[in-house]
């Protein structure tokens, strides 16, 4: 997009959340932390930010360059809950739509958040509150790792060839009024920006990107987005020039949300990206 196009749209002044620089790495537990270990150790700061209204400017983004896109899918699964319908329905048609927009030669849908506030207040539910911290999904290390933890014997072939990892978001039920996503325009995102941190689990210790504040990083959300739309984002790309290698996201309050809109259902699928 041009930079007029961008200085015209309509857009909220909204608080989003990003990472204090610190002098160590940040880590953050999954699960319960070990006695006497803190659930995080950094620490997070509210910048009021700009947030713009993508829909008129859709047609003009692109995942290769802004590093996000919106499209028209309707799912034919049922209960995007149910974890049998998620893996066996909808990652093949993630995989289907992902391949379609890509032209990539292969996609492996591999892993899925469903974020729903009510749910997640049940122990063992498995659903999760909106991540409300600005974030991306995959590092220049940890996202090669993840192509070895789950493509076995094929993995160093395929990490010889350019891949990607790319989410697919999408609301459960619409119009999403609550807690949309903010997207951060990859052409604004500096390296100097992106800081590892470690997000450990019980049996292995992965690796995300938080995001530190700069005022000419470029926010975008689509407003009152439906069950029928996807957001398609980058999360990391091998490729060295050309496409968007990172992007960064998280959820933010609207300060247009009516006060009796229900809270944020989602969905989001991780595929990896074979070209």
């Amino acid at each position: 997009m041009d930079g007029m196009t961008r200085v015209d749209l309509q857009g909220v002044v909204a608080p989003l959340n990003f990472m204090v620089p610190m002098a160590e790495k940040p880590f953050s537990y999954n699960y319960d932390p070990p006695p006497g270990m803190p659930a995080r150790n950094g620490q997070m700061i509210e910048y009021q930010v700009t947030v713009h209204d993508a829909r008129p400017v859709n047609d003009a983004l692109s995942l290769d360059r802004e590093g996000f896109v919106l499209l028209h899918h309707r799912t034919a699964a049922t209960d995007l809950y149910d974890e049998t319908i998620i893996t066996s329905v909808y990652y093949p048609e993630c995989e289907r739509l992902m391949q379609e927009a890509t032209g990539a030669r292969r996609v492996v849908a591999f892993d899925h958040i469903v974020r729903n506030a009510a749910k997640a207040a049940v122990k063992g539910s498995g659903v999760k509150l909106p991540a409300g911290r600005v974030h991306n999904d995959y590092t220049a290390w940890s996202a090669p790792q993840r192509v070895r933890d789950l493509m076995g014997d094929e993995a160093e072939e395929l990490l010889k060839h350019r891949f990607a990892i790319n989410n697919v978001w999408r609301p459960i039920v619409g119009p999403l009024l609550r807690s949309p996503l903010a997207l951060c325009d990859a052409e604004t995102l500096e390296t100097e920006n992106l800081v590892a941190s470690e997000l450990r689990y019980p049996d292995r210790t992965g690796e995300t990107y938080a995001i530190t504040y700069n005022p000419n990083q470029r926010w975008y959300y689509f407003p009152r987005m439906q069950p029928d739309e996807a957001v398609l984002i980058r999360c990391f790309d091998s490729a060295r020039s050309g496409p968007a290698r990172f992007s960064a996201h998280g959820a933010f309050e609207d300060p247009q949300t009516p006060d009796d809109a229900p809270p944020r259902e989602s969905i989001e699928v991780r595929t990896l990206v074979f070209y």
